[in-house]
């Protein structure tokens, strides 16, 4: 009996043995598939779950204009947090003294500092102790917080508390409100919508799948975007640990390397004549009530561009209160069909090929003329007009009779040689080509109507540059936006030049032209309201029908109107294009741009000290000036 009771126990002890033998066995088996075999996908695993990578970027540098005024500018901002579990019942109190400086309804804050609890990875309950109560806070309001909150008073001396209620006072005065370590950038725009077309906005930098967070701003538009690697200068990073609470293991800290801070950019912009050009455009908008008008003030002889500026506009502090419609540069984004201020390529073109003088004479049909099946009219109805005259009175029929003289392929080449049909090459984002159909696919009708601004489309940077070649005798200009990049103390790091792209027309026939657009602003012109008393200037009408999006044609009654002039005409200093789409109240556009042409002249022209013309010693006669004082 006892064998067999001795040989029970030994059987159990054996299976026990074995049992705990193969647990080991296994365990030791799986230890060795997770440590051998495995080893370096646990040991990512692991790395990914406490090592960090956090990039930090630099300060995006300034933009200036040509005077140094600065326009756009970053700087430190907080994100204001509040820890509700040392505010206990006092959010009403503490909500009160800080909503007024962030700018937040009393209610809504006080609502969320009220405590909140989560369950961790446990189960167990833990106070959330990190709530967001406002981004993009600038430094000196988040020091009038923290000394609000300094000078909080409660009822009841502090004092005479025990210790731990003393304690928990002073973590609400000093500790319940907190910004995060690291701070941000705003973006801010001194000026306001001043010039916002040219300096675009930011927004928060988005670094798409990549695991790696990314602080900074990026550029969304205009000098913002097309030199934001310019401008955001080189990002730093820290690698480093984090234990299981997130927090950072300083002793683990491998690279920790500071960023450079972006360059400065000068803009050929001057702030001056930007806000000329802003306040006629505005002006004009109140009289005609355009769908949109935009302004180009440029140095012909240089390509610089002084003033840019569109209507409807933004505020690109709050681009966000902005429809895409508003933010649109349509400058550089809209091209439409230019109408007669075209009409300076096809008389440059004949001049230039010497196929016409000045003087010559065409008939011009009594104001109707039969070409290829179809009529072309003029706006009156003129018999004989000279080639200077053509342009004075702005004839369809004789631009379209110069045209044919000089032939299409010749015509097509100086379309092409004035900048047409590519893209100016201007720093900014979303510019269009407009469109010059090749020669090849012109029909029997396009000597005729591309002359007077049919059957092309241009932007107004196009237009402008155009009638500053002719300006600047003959030669094109690249545009210039960019003046020079500076380092934060002020040096330049790159100065950029102004540069001809080709010699488009010879001075001698550039010369012809710039005599023959001077009439153009004269009693007998198109253009009267653009006369100035002190400066000769030059200049040529546009007044095209609209080409209808929805049918074949034009629109009936819409109008997209412009003029572009220079002065002083012999000596130009200024180009300046006005375009308005379609006006209300007049459409002719001498009538529609003209006035705030001469507004704009005349004030930028005294504001930079450009020599006046003296007693407007030109081929107008001076009595015929006096007329329209």
């Amino acid at each position: 009996m006892v064998n067999i009771i001795s040989n029970t126990h030994r059987g159990r002890v054996i299976f026990l043995v074995s049992l705990i033998t193969a647990a080991y066995v296994g365990l030791g088996v799986r230890l060795v598939d997770i440590q051998v075999f495995q080893h370096e996908k646990h040991a990512a695993h692991a790395e990914d779950n406490t090592s960090r990578k956090v990039i930090h970027a630099s300060r995006r540098g300034n933009i200036l204009d040509t005077r140094g005024t600065v326009l756009a500018t970053s700087r430190i901002a907080k994100t204001v947090c509040a820890d509700p579990s040392l505010i206990g019942t006092n959010q009403l109190l503490v909500a009160r003294t800080i909503a007024p400086i962030l700018g937040i309804d009393v209610t809504k804050l006080a609502e969320r500092m009220e405590r909140r609890v989560y369950l961790d990875s446990l189960g167990n309950e833990r106070d959330d102790r990190h709530v967001i109560l406002k981004r993009k806070v600038l430094l000196e309001d988040w020091q009038k917080i923290t000394n609000a909150l300094a000078q909080l008073e409660f009822g009841f001396d502090i004092k005479s508390l025990p210790r731990k209620k003393r304690l928990n006072y002073y973590n609400l005065k000093y500790r319940s409100i907190f910004t995060e370590k690291v701070d941000s950038q705003l973006r801010v725009y001194p000026s306001g919508n001043l010039g916002a077309h040219v300096l675009g906005f930011v927004g928060v930098r988005d670094s798409g799948s990549s695991k790696v967070p990314v602080e900074g701003l990026e550029g969304k538009h205009g000098i913002e975007m097309a030199l934001d690697s310019v401008l955001e200068g080189v990002r730093g990073w820290r690698e480093t640990e984090t234990d299981r609470g997130r927090r950072e293991v300083v002793a683990f800290r491998e690279y920790d390397i500071k960023p450079r801070d972006g360059m400065n950019i000068v803009l050929t912009i001057d702030a001056n004549i930007q806000y000329i050009a802003e306040k006629a455009l505005e002006k004009l908008c109140l009289k005609h009530t355009p769908v949109s008008a935009c302004v180009v003030v440029m140095r012909p002889k240089t390509g610089e561009i002084l003033a840019l500026s569109n209507r409807p506009t933004f505020d690109p502090n709050k681009p966000g209160d902005s429809t895409a419609a508003n933010r649109r540069n349509r400058v550089v984004t809209d091209m439409f069909e230019p109408g007669s201020t075209f009409k300076i390529v096809a008389v440059s073109g004949a001049l230039n090929e010497r196929v016409v003088r000045l003087s010559d004479r065409f008939n011009c049909e009594n104001g109707k003329f039969y070409f290829a099946g179809k009529v072309l009219n003029d706006h009156h109805a003129y018999s004989e007009l000279s080639v200077e005259e053509i342009i004075t009175k702005s004839s369809n029929i004789g631009t379209a009779k110069v045209a044919m003289r000089l032939g299409a392929h010749r015509l097509h080449r100086y379309i092409s040689q004035l900048g047409f049909g590519v893209k100016t090459g201007v720093s900014l984002p979303g510019e269009v080509a407009g469109i010059l159909h090749p020669i090849g696919k012109w029909n029997k009708l396009s000597i005729s109507r591309v002359p007077m601004g049919h059957e092309i489309a241009a932007t107004p940077i196009q237009l402008v540059l155009a009638m500053s070649a002719v300006a600047n005798g003959g030669s094109l200009m690249r545009p210039m936006l960019v003046d020079k990049l500076t380092d934060r103390d002020g040096n330049v790091v790159v100065d950029y030049p102004n540069s001809v792209v080709r010699e488009a027309i010879r001075d001698e026939a550039a010369k012809q032209m710039v005599e023959a657009l001077i009439t153009v602003v004269s009693p007998n012109g198109t253009a009267k309201q653009a006369w100035l008393e002190d400066y000769v200037v030059a200049g040529k009408t546009g007044t095209a029908q609209k080409v209808s999006k929805v049918r074949r044609g034009y629109d009936p009654g819409k109008y997209y109107s412009s003029f572009i002039g220079f002065l002083p005409a012999r000596k130009p200093e200024l180009c300046i294009g006005v375009f308005v789409d379609e006006p209300q109240n007049g459409y002719y556009g001498g009538l529609v741009a003209g006035p705030a042409f001469k507004e704009i002249a005349e004030k930028s022209a005294n504001y930079l000290g450009v020599e006046t013309s003296g007693l407007q010693k030109n081929s107008i006669n001076l009595k015929e000036n006096l007329v329209l004082r």
